[in-house]
């Protein structure tokens, strides 16, 4: 009888909630409001949540390449739907129970890269608090978070699982090869211009930059799956039709960027398959650094004399990119720059607040570096860079503190790849870095951690590389370790 009434219980619970959607439903389709009939997916996203956090996860990345930026749309609202609100959504909930149970796992809070994690989220507060637009910071500090508390702190524990880092991988793959597809349907229809490479994206992209870095981000992995000495002979034809289709995307995308950062990638695989020693690599880069900064005079002097412009033609294309006279892009991007220097020499320790940049920077403009493409409001868009933009925004910790996460990132990935001898894991370990450098490379030209098209692969991807450190990599003995790098 106890289990009947439950059951009745039940029963009234159900018929009561579709009474009152009907009515609601009812009500909102007479009055035009027909956002009402989200309503069960919405409830099934919130049940989901309390009781398959890592569910919902791997909703939220499915979803994710296919969301549309309202920013782009008629309605001009800044959200992109429906990821931004699932992973707000998520954010609440993991932070609820993590409140719940009582905290973290050790072994995770006090990882060096969760450490530099947490002081460069701190830092974004603090210079949020001090910002010239609070509101303005609040909001870019709230989305770094969100991405920061789901796609780092959840995913970690979700990837306790080893077999769950592919379900992520691909959860993203898969949307992003339907973007793909639609945007070279779109492309091909005005003849495969590279104008018209710019827009072919939208509205899942909000241009050709940030799609063919997402894109740049996937292709290691894509090589690492085919090689991958687990995976079965299906996966791995998969493997290669994905790997076509991502590197056609990048070629159509006319993206420069990314092929600079593809390249530094190949360098660094190298690095890996000679197993050159650290000691080799820092001298090589200060070596470069020196050399930069002895011939900078002459080497800009070269450059200037460059005008090839960007355009459809590959040949020309490539020659573009250190053309720093007269191709509007290069020179608008130096502008930015420029701008981005002065405000940091006014602010230099806290800056002008996170995501202030754009509606900060167009006193700091000179008319003399202006293009046809600059705007006297500054109504233009970010830094394009991901360091020179924090170095405005936050001051002199702001690019510290990323590029710190970047250095500790690198270097603990490399003692796996190198140590490791679990093949599996060290094929995990050299996509996923690989597809993290292409974006580290390429954020030195762009910048687009501020959206979760690229900050879901990014945060995910140094999640999956702690997790798999943390709950994977057996660490090897002493007389094994003197024979590494």
């Amino acid at each position: 009888m106890q289990l009947l009434s439950k059951t009745n219980s039940g029963l009234n619970w159900l018929y009561g909630s579709a009474l009152v959607f009907a009515i609601a439903a009812c009500v909102g389709i007479a009055n035009e409001f027909y956002w009402v009939m989200l309503f069960p997916a919405a409830l099934l996203v919130i049940v989901t949540g309390f009781y398959r956090l890592d569910l919902l996860m791997f909703f939220a990345v499915c979803v994710t390449p296919i969301s549309i930026n309202l920013a782009k749309t008629g309605l001009g609202i800044g959200v992109s739907l429906p990821s931004e609100p699932i992973i707000f959504g998520l954010m609440l909930l993991f932070v609820s129970k993590v409140l719940y149970d009582g905290g973290i796992d050790k072994k995770l809070l006090y990882h060096p890269v969760s450490l530099a994690i947490l002081f460069h989220i701190v830092w974004m507060m603090v210079t949020t608090i001090t910002s010239s637009m609070p509101l303005v910071s609040f909001k870019a500090t709230l989305a770094k978070f969100c991405f920061i508390v789901v796609y780092f702190y959840l995913a970690t524990q979700v990837f306790k699982n080893i077999k769950k880092i592919k379900v992520f991988t691909w959860c993203y793959i898969v949307p992003l090869v339907i973007v793909i597809i639609y945007t070279t349907i779109v492309h091909a229809s005005y003849g495969f211009t590279e104008a018209a490479a710019h827009h072919a994206m939208i509205p899942f992209y909000n241009d050709h930059t940030a799609y063919a870095a997402v894109i740049a981000m996937f292709i290691p992995l894509a090589f690492g799956y085919i090689g991958d000495p687990e995976g079965s002979p299906r996966s791995k034809i998969w493997a290669v039709l994905v790997l076509i289709v991502l590197l056609t995307a990048v070629v159509l995308s006319y993206t420069r960027a990314t092929w600079i950062s593809l390249v530094a990638a190949l360098l660094c695989y190298l690095v890996f398959a000679l197993r050159i020693k650290t000691a080799i690599i820092i001298s090589g880069i200060v070596a470069v650094i020196i050399l930069f900064f002895a011939f900078q005079t002459r080497i800009i002097m070269e450059l200037e004399q460059n005008d090839e412009q960007s355009s459809s033609d590959y040949a020309s294309h490539v020659q573009s990119m250190s053309n720093i006279t007269t191709d509007p892009s290069n020179v608008e991007r130096i502008n930015r720059w420029h701008s981005a220097f002065r405000m940091f020499d006014e602010r230099p320790w806290f800056g002008w607040g996170p995501g202030t940049y754009m509606f900060q920077y167009a006193p700091f403009q000179k008319t003399s570096e202006k293009t046809r493409i600059s705007t006297n409001f500054g109504e233009g868009g970010n830094a394009h860079s991901e360091y020179i933009g924090p170095l405005s925004e936050q001051g002199i910790f702001g690019p510290l503190t990323f590029i710190l996460i970047g250095a500790l990132v690198i270097y603990r990935a490399s003692r796996m790849i190198i140590y490791s001898k679990d093949k599996h894991l060290r094929m995990l370990s050299k996509g996923l870095i690989l597809g993290l450098i292409t974006y580290w490379v390429h954020g030195m030209l762009n910048n687009f951690l501020d959206t979760e098209k690229a900050s879901v692969p990014f945060w995910g991807f140094i999640a999956c590389l702690v997790a798999l450190e943390i709950y994977h990599y057996k660490k090897p003995t002493l007389s094994e370790n003197k024979t590494g790098v």
